[in-house]
């Protein structure tokens, strides 16, 4: 009895094609399956020509590595020249001028267009004024750079005696003109920078004064009044009653709020 092989009368295994599955090491190429070890058949290896033993693998001449190097090299300096910016817009700044906003982003007119990216842009975050950057870069020769700054909210009298303008996530702001009028915030012990800012932003409204902070709590000043808590959570929760005691002084515990005159 004759037996066939395996794939059919002709012993060839049919291809299949590898689709996009975990895997599949490069998705959509058809590869053959691999036999099975009963179906490898021992056949005689020819030995190679000793001609073909004695070739090396062509190698490039000099001259034409030279020439490609210097083919890309003349691009290049083609495209910086060819693509220069000309026009840098800014938007969004107020604090920083517009030539600090192009300085920080480390672009300026004639800068080659194909060069510039993000890595560049990302000296805009090395300012404390520079909250988020979009830096957009528009064919043949225009880039818009759009910047949020970040905003003073308060004045911290820090634990070291010195005085700084802070915004809202607390990163502390440099001191630039006249004084504003901010609420401050001062106190004593661990500082308590995050959680004042946190009161400060729940209680906005009520046209906070100051925020003093103490291991004990915190208190909070407004035009008329006050308000007291050794909880802040305690705090935000009862913060409806500040409106319905106008011009109090409260106390709030996690079990409730005290009143006094």
């Amino acid at each position: 009895m004759t037996t066939q092989p395996p794939g059919g009368p002709s012993g060839r295994r049919g291809n299949r094609r590898i689709s996009s599955s975990p895997g599949s090491a490069t998705p959509g190429i058809a590869a053959s399956d691999e036999p099975a070890q009963a179906d490898l058949v021992a056949s005689p290896v020819e030995s190679p020509p000793d001609e073909l033993l004695s070739r090396s693998p062509r190698r490039r001449p000099p001259w034409a590595l030279f020439l490609g190097g210097l083919t890309l090299a003349a691009a290049l300096v083609a495209s910086w020249m060819l693509l220069p910016v000309r026009q840098i817009t800014v938007r969004g700044n107020e604090r920083l001028s517009a030539a600090q906003v192009r300085e920080l982003a480390g672009i300026a007119p004639e800068f080659g267009w194909l060069y510039y990216g993000s890595w560049r842009a990302r000296g805009l975050l090395a300012s404390p004024w520079v909250q988020s950057a979009v830096v957009t870069r528009r064919f043949p020769d225009q880039v818009e750079i759009q910047v949020t700054e970040r905003k003073p909210v308060a004045i911290w009298k820090r634990p070291d005696a010195k005085t700084v303008m802070v915004a809202t996530d607390g990163t502390a702001l440099p001191q630039t003109g006249a004084p504003l009028s901010l609420p401050v915030i001062q106190g004593w012990g661990p500082a308590r920078l995050t959680d004042a800012l946190t009161v400060m932003r729940a209680l906005g409204r009520y046209n906070v004064k100051s925020v003093m902070y103490s291991p004990s709590g915190l208190k909070v000043n407004f035009a008329a009044g006050s308000v007291w808590s050794g909880d802040v959570q305690a705090l935000l929760k009862y913060a409806g009653s500040i409106s319905m005691y106008p011009d109090k002084n409260l106390n709030i515990y996690p079990w409730g709020v005290s009143v006094q005159e």
